[in-house]
């Protein structure tokens, strides 16, 4: 496998300078949420790492790269094409920097869409992409962060709420991997306020 300052150096060659503060953000902020819930920090931090790892490829050619990895492409994603970059990413952690790690893998494949039913690193990724240091755009992100620390599922709610109000909003189609998980966590959240 790659070591770190290596990939790191490639990713900077890759991504926009925004692009790379923010992987170096949601590195050091999946880091941090895995210290804090107990998950391997290194694992955290390599998912952080190269979450965007395929995100500078134009659309034409994240189609074209999820071919050739043979990597199934629903409708929503050929209309989408920007959301290919988190399955690819995955894709190419495996193949360019020579991660194995299903762990890693899952959190890098879900951390756009999130999935019903996601492990604690995966969760961690998806927030940690969602507050890192760089973010501004969410108008309670001092709360989400907050609660991230707090209670990472209501967290995650939060986020998924927030991410499905905001596309409904903008008139925008909401994925359905997006709906569904939005779905399974919604009930989750109330079988645990029933059960406390």
């Amino acid at each position: 496998m790659m070591n770190r300052e290596e990939i790191k150096k490639d990713l900077k060659k890759l991504l926009s300078e925004k692009r790379y503060e923010h992987t170096l953000g949601v590195e050091y902020t999946a880091a941090c949420l895995a210290i804090r819930y107990g998950a391997d920090m290194d694992k955290a931090a390599l998912a952080g790492l190269l979450h965007d790892c395929a995100k500078y490829l134009s659309a034409d050619d994240k189609i074209r790269y999820s071919k050739r990895f043979g990597m199934p492409i629903s409708e929503y994603e050929r209309k989408n094409p920007e959301l290919l970059h988190a399955k690819l990413g995955a894709c190419f952690a495996h193949a360019k920097y020579g991660v194995s790690d299903p762990e890693i893998l899952s959190a890098i494949t879900w951390h756009t869409t999130g999935k019903p039913n996601m492990s604690l690193m995966d969760k961690i990724l998806y927030i940690a992409d969602y507050i890192e240091p760089n973010r501004c755009q969410a108008s309670n992100l001092k709360e989400v962060r907050a609660l991230a620390f707090r209670d990472i599922d209501e967290c995650l709610c939060l986020i998924l709420k927030d991410s499905v109000k905001y596309l409904a909003t903008k008139k925008s189609t909401i994925d359905p991997t997006t709906r569904k998980t939005w779905e399974y966590y919604k009930e989750f959240m109330m079988q645990m306020e029933n059960h406390s």
